[in-house]
């Protein structure tokens, strides 16, 4: 009991067991009691409330989606989030698995259900789970309501591939004990297909589920820009203590002597002269701290997160991410890393759904040495037939008097080399006949009239079928062949029925040899209508053809070739028959090895591959893995741009090989090595050295690599460094059949690299959430596999090409413009408070301030804040269009290179020497002669303060302009509005006697300043004098050092588009003042709509699909 009590109050932890036991809930209450567990988000601060609104806004829809569980002998409906470990859920057809569950029953006979686990694996391929036979049976609540049963398992783990445990069944006062497997286990994620319904019993629930283990706790993450603020932030905090320190000397030294230490107008009193030196001294510190505190920019990080919060709606609002066949727009779930979006060096990607449409379309073929291609429906051959020159197979509708396989020649003569049209078109229904039966392709309804009733014809209605397929190559195969006249109607228990030209055969399935990596390859045994058992085979190239004794071996070798040269994913199709005797001993072996309880995998292997030997060929298919569009050239922008792309996949080592040769990511001639299969640490390092070595000893430009899961394993265990060291010197990395949780972990150790690079993760289901959470900045395509990705993801699009606009143009312009808006910062504080460091040494340092409060106040909220921030949200320094087509600028901005320390050092300074121009200025211009009005009337020190504010303010908003080379009709209202602004308000605020105001310091100061001609020349003087070196720089840095963004702005306004603008076009044509205008975009590198013309060549490419990310506006050519 005691220690009961601790394990309650948390002190003493529980046994953990390796295994659970979970008793069927099929008896309890209607109405229970629940303890649901609810995300409730506190944070109600600005943007980041609002995008925690939304993301809570999203766990709701997942965890507050209705299910059925079964209850005292009725369904009840719930919520996902109340389910408990033990309740009977119902699931019906294309709904999500809410948990992971046991399956019980089905509305099958045999207790089989179909699912996709799409959005766990990446897998498109549909996965068929039995029921145990027992339960099977209980296809109604009232049956599962008798259910007594008890099922023991392991405790939950991340593998998704593995599961373990036994259900222990009571019938009839007997137990039965039936094992439990992954083809028994339903994984929450996964979407039920082709069956009606399913019922099922909870075994992880919650954060026990199998998905929700893959994923990573998700952490906040922060920009480098972030990152260097914050070191800003600290060398400006060193720069006010020191600041203060060197006053509170300085004051004290100018004390030592007793006329400064108490003057005959300021006398101490009797506690000033006995209070603690030491606490004096302190006093004194903090005082100049306070004075001086407006060096540290605070409101820095409210403009940030207002130019973050705001600007983000920009990607929402551009068109051109937007997708009209979806209707999906790009959505941005974290505004924090805007500018992390022009910073990525690594980009990880998945394939299926990713890189590709999860669509497979059959594309070519080779049967019997000959090579067709599907056009427009119908087999055409690229050269002529034996018998026919016209390279078409028109003469294939003598096919129709073809019914079985029984018609089939046996010799070998006549299967290689066909000497009629017969005996071609037999070949051919060969062919296609094992395309049509070598598979596990599924049928939802089967509606077969009217089909096939034409030779090879495109009108044989295969759509009335609804085909799902345990690899989408199967289903493009099958589906290929009911074009071609072979419709595969489905199975009828044991029977496999086909359609051949209208007329029906019925195939006895014997055997189904399953695929596996090391085959590479699958077989069905079948009996065929006159009585023959058949072995068809299909697989890879490289593990049928060694198999095979006759066919156009050769012939067909040098097809595939070609196909895979163009991309194509190849598979090759065998057959064998059996004499009796023969399929005998094959069956017996068979039913041995399945039914063996040690080593069964090994004998398994053994007799597969006693029966796939003395195969003959009878041809090839080559299917295309339809890619999204413009997914090879958004790739080869990314690498142009210097960012590395690794592919990330669950899907087989072949399927992902052959999706990166046709997306771009490996090159045909680059050098693929490869780190496949390995078993052990030494066996893995090993290789890893002579991968090293053959790096450096091939004299090849580019290297790609190719490593799967298993030996990923291995490598990250041990050889980390090997690894990296490998990878670093490839210019592509594909990894394949990686689990979840194995992405992330690639990520990771790319992040804590050295070099500390910015990563990017792009994926579409569940099984990319942790690699998206791990990346520095994680993209979610919405696809085909549900909305996870797209949940957890900081930003979300519709398609990847969508990625290259992205990041070349948006991720571009966040970074320039908040990289601006941190130095301008900093420059426009160094400005402000430097004077009032200097004028501490003209009045003893004793503490008195130089500006009005009320000018301190307002500097930073309304004088200087509008124009930095406006500049913030609009700023195009090149047309977006320039960006797009030449990503090499990309490279300009990589490695948070406009806030590196010597640009940082060079704005510090720059605030420095105008903050003493401001002040010496003030000072030698009036401070020697203070009578400067007309009725001798002398300058006080607020006047002089006021002087100092006003050319400040004017000089720091003049830079700003100075860096702004996109202007609209906002620019210019916030920049000169600014400081029209101040002279109104200090005109208001110094002209009347405010009666709320406890003193009246300002009463008629600015008035005054205004009214003397002197001041005006001083106040014009000093903001030229300021800004003319600034000038200087600039025009010397873009004529002798112009940096590639500087050489494109100069191309540009050389070139056919004048205009940066991208919001309208305007007519050619020179105007009077052309040539002044082209000097000036040379030296600022800028355009205003208003005055430059925009003009385009007949070379030039044009967008008509143009839209502005301002205006969302097309661009009418028309008008250009």
């Amino acid at each position: 009991m005691w220690r009961w009590v601790r394990q309650q109050l948390g002190f003493d932890p529980p046994h953990q067991s390796d295994t659970r036991t979970i008793y069927i809930a099929n008896r309890f209450p209607q109405y229970g009691l629940y303890t649901p567990q609810k995300f409730i988000d506190n944070r109600i601060i600005s943007s980041k409330g609002y995008e925690d609104w939304l993301r809570h806004n999203s766990d709701n829809e997942v965890n507050g989606a209705p299910v059925y569980v079964v209850r005292s002998g009725g369904l009840v409906k719930t919520r996902s989030k109340n389910i408990r470990v033990g309740d009977i859920v119902r699931v019906a057809k294309d709904e999500i698995f809410p948990a992971d569950l046991v399956l019980l029953s089905s509305d099958r006979l045999d207790g089989s259900c179909h699912v996709t686990t799409a959005s766990l694996d990446g897998e498109t391929n549909l996965k068929t789970h039995v029921a145990v036979p027992e339960t099977a049976v209980l296809q109604t609540v009232a049956n599962l309501d008798t259910l007594i049963a008890v099922i023991e398992c392991q405790q939950p783990e991340a593998d998704l591939y593995r599961f373990m445990g036994r259900m222990k069944i009571t019938q009839q006062m007997e137990e039965i004990v039936r094992p439990l497997g992954p083809e028994s286990l339903l994984l929450r994620g996964a979407r039920l297909k082709n069956t009606k319904e399913i019922f099922g019993v909870a075994v992880y629930t919650g954060m026990e589920t199998k998905m929700a283990l893959n994923y990573k706790s998700k952490s906040q993450k922060r920009s480098a820009v972030e990152k260097s603020m914050n070191t800003f932030l600290i060398i400006y905090l060193i720069i006010l203590i020191s600041e203060a320190i060197i006053s509170t000397i300085l004051k004290y030294t100018w004390q030592a002597e007793e006329k400064w230490d108490e003057p005959w107008y300021n006398q101490k009193t009797e506690h000033q002269r006995n209070s603690s030196k030491i606490l004096k001294f302190i006093s004194d510190f903090l005082a100049f701290l306070v004075l001086y505190n407006f060096i540290i920019p605070i409101s820095l990080y409210v403009t940030v997160e207002m130019q973050k919060f705001l600007g983000s709606f920009f990607i929402g609002w551009d068109l051109d991410l937007y997708h009209e066949e979806s209707d999906q727009k790009a959505q941005v779930n974290t505004s924090d890393l805007n500018e992390e979006l022009g910073q990525v060096e690594y980009v990880f990607t998945d394939k299926t759904g990713t890189l590709t449409e999860n669509e497979m379309q059959f594309r070519e073929c080779s049967i019997n040495g000959i090579k067709y291609q599907e056009i427009n429906g119908r087999l055409v051959s690229e050269g002529p037939t034996p018998d026919s020159s016209e390279g078409n197979l028109s003469y294939l509708s003598s096919l129709s008097h073809l019914n079985n396989l029984s018609h089939l020649a046996t010799s070998s003569s006549f299967r290689t080399s066909p000497e009629n049209e017969t005996e071609l078109i037999k070949e051919h229904d060969l062919f296609f006949k094992a395309v049509s039966l070598c598979h596990t392709v599924q049928i939802s309804s089967v509606q077969t009239d009217g089909i096939g009733d034409g030779p090879w014809q495109t009108n044989l209605a295969p759509s009335q079928l609804e085909y799902y397929a345990s690899s989408p190559d199967e289903k493009a195969l099958v589906e290929a062949a009911a074009r071609f006249g072979i419709v595969f109607i489905g199975n009828s228990g044991e029977t496999m029925e086909v359609k051949t030209l209208g007329k029906l055969e019925r195939y006895k399935l014997l055997h189904i040899l399953e695929f596996d990596s090391d085959r590479r390859r699958m077989s069905v045994i079948v009996q065929a209508p006159s009585g023959e058992k058949l072995l068809f085979v299909k697989g890879a190239e490289s593990s049928v053809l060694p198999e095979c004794i006759g066919g156009e071996i050769e012939k067909t070798r040098i097809h595939v070739d070609e196909f895979a040269l163009k991309g194509l994913r190849t598979l090759c199709m065998a057959y064998r028959e059996f004499t009796p005797k023969e399929y005998e001993e094959i069956d017996r072996r068979l039913f041995e090895a399945r039914t063996a309880l040690q080593q069964r995998e090994e004998k398994l292997a053994d007799v597969f591959q006693f029966i796939e030997k003395d195969l003959v060929l009878v041809g090839a298919t080559a299917v295309e893995d339809k890619l999204q569009d413009k997914v090879r050239e958004t790739i080869e922008a990314l690498r142009m741009a210097g960012i590395k792309v690794w592919v990330l996949t669950g899907d087989k080592h072949e399927t992902a090989v052959s999706v990166s040769l046709s997306c771009g990511h490996f090159h045909r001639t680059m050098n693929i090595l490869e780190l496949i299969n390995q078993t052990s640490d030494s066996e893995c390092a090993e290789k890893l050295r002579q991968l090293a070595r053959r790096i450096t000893e091939d004299h090849v430009i580019q290297h790609g690599l190719v490593v799967d899961g298993t030996s990923l394993s291995l490598a990250l265990r041990e050889h980390e460094k090997l690894f990296m060291e490998v990878c670093k010197n490839c210019s592509a990395v594909m990894c394949c059949r990686m689990a979840p949780l194995q992405k992330a972990k690639v990520i990771r150790l790319i992040k804590i690299s050295p070099e500390k690079p910015i990563t990017l993760a792009v994926g579409d289901g569940a099984n990319d959430v942790s690699m998206i959470q791990e990346a520095h900045v994680g993209i979610g395509i919405m696809g085909k596999e549900g909305r996870q990705a797209a949940r957890n993801s900081d930003y979300a699009i519709a398609r990847f090409k969508f990625l290259s606009k992205l990041l070349f143009v948006h991720g571009h312009f966040y970074y320039i413009r908040i990289a601006t808006l941190v130095q301008y910062f900093f420059y426009k504080n160094v400005c402000f408070i430097t004077p009032q460091f200097l004028y501490q040494f003209y009045c003893l340092f004793s503490q008195q301030t130089l500006y009005d409060s009320v000018y301190l106040t307002l500097y930073n909220i309304c004088f200087t804040s509008l124009p930095i921030l406006i500049y913030s949200l609009l700023e195009q320094h090149i047309d977006p269009h320039v960006l797009q087509n030449k990503p090499t600028l990309y490279r300009d901005i990589s490695k948070n290179r406009q806030l590196s320390m010597k640009t940082f050092l060079y704005w510090t300074i720059l605030g420095f020497s105008h903050a003493f121009i401001f002040f010496f200025g003030s000072y030698f211009l009036i401070g020697k002669d203070t009578s400067l009005l007309g009725n001798g009337q002398m300058f006080g020190n607020w006047t002089f303060g006021t002087l100092v504010f006003t050319v400040m303010l004017i000089t720091v908003t003049v830079k700003m302009a100075l860096e702004t080379h996109f202007w609209t009709w906002i620019n210019h209202l916030v920049t000169w509005g600014s400081i029209l602004f101040y002279f109104v308000f200090s005109l208001f605020y110094g002209g009347i006697l405010w009666p709320f105001l406890s003193s009246q310091n300002m009463y008629f100061v600015f008035i005054q300043l205004l009214s003397s001609g002197s001041a005006w020349f001083a106040i014009i003087l000093m903001v030229v004098t300021c800004l003319f070196l600034d000038i200087v720089k600039k025009v010397f840095d873009r004529q002798f050092h112009p940096t590639n963004i500087e050489k494109a702005q100069l191309t540009e306004t050389n070139s056919s588009i004048k205009c940066l603008d991208s919001m309208c076009c305007f007519s050619e044509g020179e105007t009077a003042c052309a040539s002044v205008g082209r000097m000036l975009e040379r030296v600022i590198g800028r355009c205003s709509p208003s005055h430059v013309s925009r003009s385009w060549s007949a070379s030039d490419p044009f967008y008509t699909n143009d839209r502005s990310i301002l205006t969302l506006s097309t661009m009418d050519s028309s008008t250009c």
